[in-house]
């Protein structure tokens, strides 16, 4: 390694257990580090020291700087913490190096932020989770756009939850369009709560996790937590209220419109959605699509996109998204050369016409 440079980290203020949890099994925490950042580190007694490139260094003594604090209350790290504890240091890693260096410029959006519900404290893995989180909870309207897997919808629940419980805002709102992925359900029994409970499911369980089974059945009572159809939203001015819009995508360029139009005093809405899964009727444009065209420019709207590196789910999710995008681009390769084909043989045929008008024999 070139330009090496030597830096030593004293962890005196860990006990010995916590040292053996921070280290790993067989210091393999260790060894995962020195791998994934391409640096040298040996450790003896209470001292860690790296040896490498300045910034590889930097990193190193990031990730296990967080390592210490979990270890100060886990009895145990696990290799897919580890995992995501080296993938928030590192920004996306070594093949986003360009991002990574952006988010080292600029430190304030940057500072890690947790989250505080009944259940416990929940923190934003990765650069773009902590931005997606600081971002909504600083800004009226916020969009999380991006594939599935992503914490979208389960951060901005717990966004949500977090100023509930501070007396921050009044009431949580729950929307989302009443499209089908693809299958019809037909009619649907009971009343509104339970026509839009199935549509509704993905923020439940968040709330869930996060209040309690009976704590969420309280609030929905006390209508603090309300459920809503996109389509009932026509007409109502929504103050002091969190409104999580799920599964914008399915939403047409009215309702989106609609549904910007709602925000009141004291309010601030999230928008979460996936472009590339859109179940509205062929023909139809995404509202979701077309607000992210022409809100783009508002400096007091934030708009987070999301994609496969920021995957928190099964490792597998990450891999059959980039699968999909990859597939993706080459359809659009695909119908691009045709489309070009196309024009290529109009042309030759008009140009073929005029030629034959030019050499028929006149009158």
């Amino acid at each position: 390694m070139t330009d090496a440079i030597t830096r030593k980290v004293n962890l005196d203020f860990l006990t010995s257990p916590q040292l053996k949890v921070l280290l790993g099994e067989y210091n393999n925490h260790i060894k995962y580090i020195q791998d994934r950042l391409d640096i040298n580190i040996s450790q003896r007694q209470h001292d860690i020291t790296l040896s490498g490139d300045l910034t590889a260094i930097e990193r190193a003594e990031n990730i296990i700087n967080k390592l210490a604090d979990e270890a100060q209350t886990a009895k145990h790290i696990s290799p897919e913490e580890l995992h995501l504890i080296i993938q928030s240091s590192v920004s996306r890693a070594k093949e986003a190096e360009d991002e990574a260096e952006r988010t080292l410029e600029q430190p304030d959006e940057y500072n890690p932020v947790s989250l505080r519900t009944r259940k416990g404290k929940i923190i934003p893995r990765g650069g773009n989770q902590q931005r997606y989180v600081k971002r909504i909870l600083t800004s009226d309207v916020s969009f999380g756009v991006g594939p599935a897997g992503t914490g979208k919808t389960y951060l901005a629940v717990a966004c949500a939850v977090d100023m509930l419980e501070r007396n921050e805002i009044e009431r949580i709102l729950l929307v989302r369009p009443a499209v089908e992925a693809g299958e019809k359900l037909g009619f649907l029994p009971g009343d509104l709560s339970q026509k839009i409970d199935p549509y509704l499911r993905p923020l439940y369980d968040a709330l869930y996790e996060m209040l309690g089974f009976e704590k969420v059945g309280k609030m929905i009572e006390r209508q603090i937590i309300e459920v809503a159809p996109l389509a009932y939203m026509r007409g109502r001015t929504l103050n002091n209220s969190f409104v999580i819009l799920d599964e914008a995508q399915n939403t047409t360029p009215e309702q989106m419109k609609m549904f910007l139009t709602r925000l009141g005093f004291g309010s601030r809405a999230v928008i979460t959605g996936d472009i590339t899964q859109v179940d509205l009727p062929r023909g139809h444009k995404s509202g979701l699509a077309q607000a992210l065209q022409i809100l783009g420019k508002i400096d007091e709207i934030h708009i987070t996109k999301f994609d496969s590196k920021d995957v928190v789910r099964h490792q597998l999710v990450q891999k059959i998204v980039e699968a999909y995008d990859v597939f993706d681009e080459e359809q659009e390769s695909i119908k691009e050369a045709r489309k070009q084909a196309r024009i290529a043989e109009q042309d030759r045929r008009m140009v073929e016409a005029a030629a034959s008008a030019n050499n028929a024999p006149k009158a």
